[in-house]
């Protein structure tokens, strides 16, 4: 299974405690993932972030409606969680989380590591659509981010 990663960083000028407040609200997902994905959480809300949790919500892949069920697999507030698919569209999803503080603010990193289903079809895919859709979210992300926290 052929592996790919996706790394993020981003600073922003406010309490570590603050930031990491948002992030810990999975609520808030739907407020930095593009609209065209039509990101709807389905587990009843609000949701205990903690170590062991369980998410369910669905997005659309181009028109197709995909059930998405993370995991919190490490929980340190407010330096660190993960999420881990447990059901979804890749074959394999593991997204840290980190929050360290710095001067002036805080660095938020995403480190996610996934891998696409369907072999070479699948690397097929990743390489005309799925990477840089990918890119695009994640960019998405951090104009959201930066808007939330401009204050």
């Amino acid at each position: 299974m052929k592996t790919y990663e996706i790394n993020t960083t981003q600073f922003i000028d406010k309490p570590i405690d603050v930031v990491f407040d948002f992030f810990s609200k999975p609520e808030n997902l739907e407020r930095i993932t593009p609209k065209n994905l039509s990101f709807e959480i389905l587990t009843p809300t609000p949701i205990k972030m903690e170590k062991g949790a369980l998410i369910d919500y669905t997005i659309k892949i181009i028109v197709v409606p995909i059930h998405w069920r993370t995991f919190i697999s490490d929980y340190d507030p407010p330096f660190k969680f993960v999420d881990q698919q447990v059901k979804g569209p890749y074959a394999f999803w593991h997204h840290t989380h980190t929050f360290k503080e710095v001067e002036g603010g805080v660095e938020i990193k995403d480190n996610v590591k996934y891998a696409i289903p369907m072999g070479l079809l699948g690397r097929f895919i990743h390489a005309i659509y799925i990477k840089n859709d990918l890119k695009k979210i994640f960019a998405h992300r951090k104009i959201v981010i930066k808007d939330v926290f401009s204050d």
